[in-house]
């Protein structure tokens, strides 16, 4: 039987099974012993782990973590037979653990190979009779809920909804844990089916609609249950309902007015009196109270989490432009809640003033809080409301800054509290505000009252208020006035030196950071000296988190130190190289020290000397690179490609001299994959940096580029892992764009080594750099591209007719995922090259095209297993076609952006409620079907930097900036494709555009219109 399943289980899960399996013997005293056994069992921790643990362990062979041997098939109809009939037991934890194994068997087996699992939890959910049948499928539907597929939701939600409605509604019959459980499937069916809607528009407005008017009423009847504790076990419910109700709001944006506008006023109920609890138990902190804790989900129950998704909820409503005039009336309170919600929590407080790196963290990452999901309400608010939402926000704002200074002359504790919630309320929206100054908005006066007023305030007892007030500061700087700005560089100055709590030295770094570059040289000058010396000293003390704060001030403190920069370079070299030195490991802390290091080399006259103390050290290094501690080689290799960047050709020459032959050694010989890949940069800046004087530098006979071809030669070994080889491309393409003529004769050999290296990569990224230096040889080769076709035909390619053809396979899928600007330019023309050759080779080979759709429904693992995805072929001519048609398009459109598509749903909720649409058996198409059809985000990113003239440059760039297809436009050369291919061949031309989108075609008939 089942136990025979887990021979190599422990014997915690041979016994379990053994349970099971005695349960269903026909002695009674053999079943009622089991009976009793898991009973017990289930009074112990970790029962239901354990039964969950063995079905994750040993039911699916093809799953990550299986361990053999594997569940027979006749056991698996066995188990799943006793753990359906086992949902009704009498006790509440074996239901728990029965709940967590039949959840867990469904996500492998259901639908395909257990058909009956739903029918039977629908059959117990509807038994009023059996109370603790209901209760287990419904604990155990919950568990399933989010496996609920697009194909189960449309006949699932009519049968179930009514049980779940009966469930919800009989307070007087059924507790609140299992009604907010009922309301948690409720919730899932929501969401799958705003997932749909975007295909089954129709489908799931009436699905919703029958159900909105029910659920609406206990929707309001919940909400209108004031909170009054801080237990989470008394408003579940009420959390269950604002999760629904963002569902509703956010996948059904048409939802009639009156619908949603019958429970706003519950919920503006439950938003008031859940801030009172909130701000006795959590902000003064005058209940003993746990801050968190966890459904038997994992989901976190707290307060603060209960806030989280209210402000997710008022956000959602007022981005949606619709409801957001319907509480218009309501916005400036709604600010002024917010606001109040912002106040540091007692926990904060305790944190913070604990752990100063907790309190950076915090501030950067944006933590899961009430503080930041409400800024991104009153963001909202003023992208909704413009002027009245400004207005709104700065008042509320002022009101809080009052009520401070009111509770302040009352002797109140806490009286700071609101202040600083007002700063960081307005700080969050610092780019916004800034804008609003600049278009007239009086936002200047209220932030210097604000900040002056905290001037005068004591900073030990109010730590937090200082910090922020420096922060605030280093945000507006650009709106507050240069006197104020002024006084606060040099409070922040005296304050790194000074004996004040951490997160004031803080706030000070912070300020520091941004004043610094913008401030006049008759300010810093006569104390940047002293900065850096406070700075360094900071260096000694800080750790994490605030040892990354400190080195992002003094990465500026070094680029503001003017003429005084020579003086720098032995002062703080040494320090840095030592921090860098001590956290080599942890790659955050080592890169910040290097960009400090790029400062100070950066300075005027500081490259030479810093140079000439890293590269003896690093030298050594390198040259003994198997007897180095983890993660110093790598870093070495950091450092040094950081020298290099546009480093003078003389600079260049020297670490040449030291560094060039020890590198060649470590991408030979090393297996490390940060080795590796930082040394593949460091060869890619020796080209760009040396170009041709680098060949001569080694000595002659061709010594130096015999190396880099070695190099090349092992960085595309297809037995090397994928990510070890990950910056091959940027090396070959410098070799391409700087050595073109020395390389040519080598082009055969590197191609097909380069087709070996692409056949063996499983990532798409390492494929897409060396589509990259196809394209770029493709350019190499004109006008005699039909030249580079032939000997792409002429090498083998393993499972394919040529090289050719495999490369055409692979480039025709990746081009849409292909990043960089230039990398994007270079491979749009390369195809567009390559078109315009009407080489006879290009129609006879076939690519993919679009994904067929084999199936109905979401594609579940059951599913994925019997029928994977498969593509359409089309002729290669046609795809790149319609691959440059696309990128025409975008082109010009420029700005991506999803279509209102407001009044497209109000008309189908206008239907539904007039009319009486059918749900179709079977919905064909999901809307989360995946394709590589369209570009990635990342593509267009890339794409829309084409025409960006402002953009940021990145190492890329400065590797590339070199090629002259950099001066090439675009739009001009697909331009010139499309209406030479017109002119000359209008029949090819017109087949081609018929397997045209209609954007496509439209960008296309543009161009020949001009």
């Amino acid at each position: 039987m089942a136990a025979a399943a887990v021979g190599g289980a422990d014997g915690d899960q041979r016994w379990l099974v053994e349970c099971l399996t005695a349960t269903l013997d026909t002695a009674r005293d053999v079943r009622a012993f089991a009976e009793e056994s898991l009973h017990q069992a289930s009074l112990l921790p970790g029962y239901g782990a354990a039964l969950t643990k063995f079905i994750k362990l040993h039911w699916q062979e093809d799953e990550d973590n299986f361990v053999p041997p594997v569940v027979s098939a006749s056991e698996k109809v066995v188990i799943r037979q006793l753990l359906l009939t086992s949902l009704d037991d009498s006790h509440g934890k074996i239901r728990t653990a029965i709940g967590m194994a039949v959840a867990a068997i469904g996500q492998q087996d259901w639908p395909e190979d257990w058909p009956e699992l739903l029918p039977y939890i629908l059959k117990l959910i509807g038994d009023q009779s059996n109370g603790y049948g209901v209760r287990g499928a419904l604990r155990c539907l919950a568990l399933l809920s989010d496996d609920l597929d697009d194909t189960c939701i449309p006949k699932l939600v009519p049968e179930l909804f009514p049980s779940l409605h009966r469930i919800i509604s009989s307070s007087h019959l059924y507790e609140n844990s299992l009604r907010a459980n009922a309301l948690a499937i409720v919730h899932s069916c929501i969401s799958m089916l705003g997932s749909m809607s975007g295909v089954y528009k129709r489908e799931t407005t009436e699905l919703i609609s029958s159900m909105l008017d029910p659920l609406m009423e206990q929707f309001s009847v919940i909400l209108n249950l004031p909170m009054q504790s801080p237990n989470p076990d008394d408003w579940s419910m009420q959390m269950e309902v604002l999760k629904c109700l963002l569902q509703l709001v956010q996948n059904f944006p048409g939802l009639p007015e009156a619908k949603i506008a019958a429970v706003l006023s519950p919920l503006w109920q439950t938003f008031v009196s859940s801030f009172k609890v909130y701000h006795l138990s959590m902000v003064q902190a005058s209940e003993d109270v746990d801050s968190v804790g966890y459904d038997s989900d994992g989901s976190e129950r707290s307060l603060e989490s209960f806030g989280i998704q209210l402000f997710e909820l008022w956000t959602t409503i007022v981005g949606n432009s619709r409801l957001a005039k319907v509480i218009t009336g309501n916005i400036k309170e709604l600010a002024y809640y917010t606001i109040a919600y912002q106040q540091i929590t007692e926990e904060q407080l305790q944190n913070w003033s604990r752990d100063a790196n907790q309190f950076v963290a915090d501030e950067d990452d944006a933590t899961y809080s009430c503080r930041v999901s409400g800024s991104l309400l009153l963001e909202e608010i003023i992208t909704a409301y413009e002027e009245y939402g400004i207005n709104s926000v700065l008042e509320a704002s002022e009101m809080h800054f009052y009520e401070s200074r009111e509770l302040k002359k009352t002797g109140s504790a806490d009286w700071w509290r609101l202040h600083e919630a007002s700063l960081f309320s307005l700080g969050s929206l610092s780019e916004q505000l800034c804008e609003a100054q600049d278009s007239g908005y009086n936002v200047r006066d209220l932030l210097q009252k604000m900040v002056t007023d905290t001037v005068g305030t004591e900073v030990h007892p109010y730590p937090f208020l200082h910090a922020r007030a420096f922060s605030i500061v280093s945000k507006f700087s650009s709106v507050i006035s240069k006197g104020i700005c002024e006084q606060y560089l040099c409070s922040a100055a005296h304050a790194i030196a000074s004996d004040v709590p951490p997160p004031v030295k803080v706030g000070a770094c912070r300020a520091l950071t941004q004043l610094l570059p913008e401030s006049n040289d008759s300010l810093i000058l006569p104390n940047i000296m002293g900065i850096l010396s406070s700075l360094v000293d900071l260096l000694k003390k800080a750790s994490d988190e605030t040892l990354h704060l400190v080195l992002e001030t003094l990465q500026s403190a070094v680029k503001s130190c003017c003429e005084q920069s020579t003086l720098i370079e032995p002062v703080i070299s040494p320090i840095i190289l030592d921090v860098w030195a001590q956290h080599i490991a942890d790659p955050f802390i080592s890169m910040d020290a290097v960009e400090v290091l790029e400062a100070i080399k950066n300075a005027p006259g500081c490259l030479e000397p810093l140079v000439s103390r890293i590269l003896p050290t690093i030298g050594s290094i390198l040259g003994n690179s198997k007897n180095q501690q983890d993660g110093l080689v790598a870093g070495s290799l950091d450092l040094l490609k950081m020298i290099l960047k546009n480093a003078p050709i003389a600079v260049v020459k020297v670490v040449f001299d030291r560094c060039f032959t020890s590198i060649i050694q470590i991408v030979l010989e090393s297996d490390d994959h940060g080795e590796m890949q930082n040394a593949t940069e460091c060869l890619a800046a020796f080209i760009s940096g040396g170009r041709q004087e680098l060949l001569v530098w080694g000595g002659g006979q061709g010594h130096t580029l015999k190396m880099l071809l070695d190099a090349a030669s092992r960085l595309l070994d297809p037995a090397l892992e994928s990510s070890v080889s990950l910056f091959v491309g940027s090396y070959i393409l410098q070799l391409i764009i700087h050595l073109p003529s020395y390389l040519s004769p080598h082009f055969p050999e590197l191609i097909a080594a380069i087709v070996r290296r692409m056949q063996s990569s499983s990532i798409a990224g390492l494929k897409s750099s060396l589509v990259v230096i196809i394209a770029r040889l493709v350019h190499l080769s004109a006008p005699n591209v039909e030249q580079f076709i032939n000997l792409l035909l002429a090498i083998p390619a393993q499972g394919y007719n040529s090289s050719f053809a495999y490369i055409m396979s692979e480039w025709s899928q990746l081009q849409g995922e292909i990043q960089g600007a230039y990398q994007i330019k270079v491979t749009t023309t390369a195809l567009a090259l390559l078109i315009s050759t009407r080489h006879p080779e290009l129609s006879r080979i076939e690519v993919q095209g679009h994904l067929i759709k084999t199936s109905t429904g979401i594609t579940t693992r059951s599913k994925a297993r019997v029928a994977p995805d498969q593509w359409t072929k089309v002729p290669l001519p046609a795809k790149i076609f319609s691959l440059l048609a696309d990128t025409l398009a975008e082109i010009q459109e420029q700005v991506v952006g999803d279509e209102d598509n407001g009044s497209e749903e109000d008309s189908d909720w206008e239907e539904v409620q007039n009319g009486d649409a059918s749900i179709p058996h079977d919905m064909i198409y999901s809307a989360s079907v995946p394709s590589n059809a369209n570009p990635s985000v990342e593509h267009l990113n890339a794409l829309a930097n084409v025409f960006d003239k402002d953009d940021d440059e990145s190492y890329d760039d400065d590797l590339t900036k070199a090629d002259s297809l950099n001066e090439m436009k675009l739009s001009d050369f697909l331009t010139n494709i499309f209406v030479n291919l017109w002119g000359s061949d209008r029949v090819l031309f017109e087949y081609l555009c018929q397997a045209l989108t209609v954007s496509q075609r439209a960008a296309v008939e543009k161009v020949l219109m001009k």
